[in-house]
């Protein structure tokens, strides 16, 4: 897993143009986070990178760009959950949208200022230890909403909400990382995991459904056009 002591905020810089790297370096520490780089996504991977709280990513680079590289950290369970932000300029929505459902927490287009780098990296790092915060409680909350974890139980002002399953474990997941954008593809890996076939359509179906059971908190869960679900506070 990757690092939750947010006392000494590492970061990773990785970007062919060393010039950005170094930029981006100066002046993320000004702001007191350590900072390393590497020059492609090559170099990074020799690295430990599960002694960094966030990466950003460029995402052209030679052979293994910062999508594939993204792509082979999501699927290594010891870097699955360490947040990255790519920096790019490629800003198409198709583009934006395979950043996203790589499971990117953010996507910056070149060229950028570094008030705006700075401003998402706090906000990224900020949800981060909100939702590792959550992570470790038996019992989700918002409002009067309850998820009882341990249990498997949900409640509204203290009245059992009858979900199956799947609907839970979309609650959970959606709650435990609020304001994240989670793609039809993330949600299907991550709750359906190595079910045969599964249609988005089911995903769709089960939001639905949830919605209705947990209102007045269904407005929460909040469908963003052509990325997919979150829940918003």
């Amino acid at each position: 897993m990757y690092r939750k002591d947010m006392s000494a905020i590492k970061i990773l810089a990785v970007d062919d143009e060393e010039d950005l790297c170094e930029i981006l370096k100066f002046n993320l520490e000004i702001e007191g986070y350590e900072v390393d780089t590497a020059f492609s996504a090559e170099e990074a991977l020799k690295l430990d990178l599960t002694q960094y709280n966030l990466l950003l990513l460029d995402v052209m680079m030679g052979e293994i760009s910062g999508f594939k590289m993204a792509s082979m950290l999501r699927k290594n369970e010891k870097t699955a959950n360490i947040p990255i932000i790519f920096l790019t300029a490629k800003d198409t929505e198709n583009d934006m949208l395979t950043g996203f459902n790589l499971g990117a927490d953010d996507y910056i287009s070149k060229p950028f200022s570094i008030r705006q780098v700075i401003a998402r990296v706090k906000a990224v790092l900020r949800r981060t230890a909100e939702s590792n915060e959550r992570k470790t409680s038996d019992v989700l909350t918002y409002g009067t909403l309850e998820l009882d974890t341990k249990r498997i139980k949900a409640s509204i002002d203290g009245q059992e909400i009858p979900l199956t399953k799947k609907e839970f474990e979309i609650l959970k997941l959606l709650l435990e990382n609020r304001g994240n954008v989670f793609s039809r593809e993330e949600i299907l890996s991550r709750i359906w995991k190595d079910e045969a076939y599964v249609l988005d359509r089911t995903i769709d179906v089960n939001i639905t459904r949830l919605r209705k059971k947990i209102s007045p908190y269904g407005k929460n869960i909040v469908t963003r056009l052509g990325f997919g679900y979150c829940f918003e506070a």
